[in-house]
């Protein structure tokens, strides 16, 4: 009689874990493959793929790829602008990021012939970028660009007297991107209604965690370097992606579509990259990625990132100057692939840590008399 009434209730408990088994997966799913609307104007996208392909353009008009990709990170500024608020707000913005993208690629460029300076100019400029973007009010993951563009200075190979033509290639890219961001924003100003512009101020928890996301990020990059990865650079980017989620379930979710989307982005690059492009099928190519991410990256992430690793692998190896045979694009995907599940799981560990509220009270103590000192 015991067992026969055990049995049902056995059988009641299993039914009642396979529910919310099924009941977890159907909203993980959910979560994953929601598609958003959009909030920012169609032409946005638009915008942004003529800024940053234009300087490729030019660089194929003159038979110099690199030079025109060096000019076109710079010119990722422009994915910057900000859509609310009056035009000074939006120009200071703008020319805020066109200086820190020129300082963090020129502090890369330098670094890069002092090696050991590597890593610790690297966590500088994290901390700095992540302070950037809080006190300009954008939303994460601000300032990836101009993070990526000082990672790549880091480890690109460029001989000493090409460091100073490489600086005002950015250098230009970023006045052109901040040409056209100024008519952009008189073009939304004049025919958008007015929005409030944000206000300049301290927000609680920057110090603290800037210094988080700055070491989580370098660390990914000294993991990748104690493994002597190619391009280590991307597992830092990765990480600063990741770690930079509003809660923990959204890092969790984009560490998924991060993951997903590099794999079919690596496939799509190794596509990409068998045709052998010439130069204006490579300048081609960048303006149509871009023009696939702008529309992309705030509808589903995950499908922006199909097009992001691609994007970004040309713009690396194409914008080094280098010559790009089959057997260096295959090791380059699969060192990207390694460092990105690098990325991803420092990231992971990082928003953890960021989230815990047992480290958040030291550090608020910690940044509440840095404050008192420096008032």
């Amino acid at each position: 009689m015991g067992e026969s009434t055990r049995k049902p209730q056995q059988d009641s408990w299993l039914i009642e874990l396979l529910a919310r088994i099924k009941t977890l997966i159907g909203g993980e799913l959910s979560h994953l493959l929601t598609v958003n609307r959009s909030k920012r104007p169609w032409h946005m996208p638009i915008i942004a793929a003529i800024a940053i392909s234009f300087p490729v353009f030019v660089g194929a008009y003159f038979g110099d790829l690199s030079s025109g990709i060096k000019a076109s990170l710079g010119a990722m500024v422009i994915l910057n602008t900000p859509l609310v608020g009056k035009l000074p707000y939006r120009l200071v913005t703008v020319m805020a990021w066109s200086f820190a993208m020129s300082l963090c690629f020129a502090l890369g460029l330098i670094a890069q012939q002092v090696p050991v300076l590597k890593l610790p100019v690297f966590t500088l400029m994290a901390f700095g970028i992540v302070i950037l973007g809080r006190y300009y009010r954008q939303p994460p993951p601000a300032g990836l660009f101009v993070m990526m563009a000082g990672a790549i200075a880091l480890f690109i190979p460029l001989p000493l007297e090409a460091l100073m033509p490489a600086m005002g290639l950015v250098m230009l890219g970023s006045g052109f991107a901040l040409i056209l961001s100024l008519l952009y924003s008189l073009f939304l100003v004049a025919t958008r209604p007015a929005t409030p512009t944000p206000t300049y101020s301290y927000e609680p928890d920057t110090l603290g965690e800037s210094m988080i996301v700055a070491g989580f990020v370098s660390l990914a990059l000294l993991i990748t370097l104690m493994l002597n990865l190619a391009n280590p650079y991307w597992a830092a980017i990765s990480c600063f992606l990741i770690i930079q989620g509003i809660h923990l379930r959204t890092v969790w979710i984009k560490q998924i579509h991060r993951l997903l989307g590099t794999i079919l982005g690596l496939g799509l690059a190794s596509w990409m990259l068998a045709w052998d492009l010439p130069i204006w099928g490579v300048a081609s190519a960048i303006l149509l990625m871009m023009l696939c991410i702008e529309s992309l990256v705030d509808r589903h992430y995950g499908l922006a990132v199909i097009f992001i690793t691609p994007l970004t692998i040309f713009i690396a190896e194409y914008g080094s100057g280098l010559p790009f045979t089959e057997q260096a694009y295959q090791s380059v995907i699969q060192a990207r692939l390694f460092d990105t599940a690098i990325g991803c799981l420092v990231g992971l560990a990082g928003a953890v840590v960021m989230h815990s509220t047992n480290l958040r009270t030291p550090l608020r103590r910690m940044e509440k008399w840095l404050l008192a000192r420096f008032e």
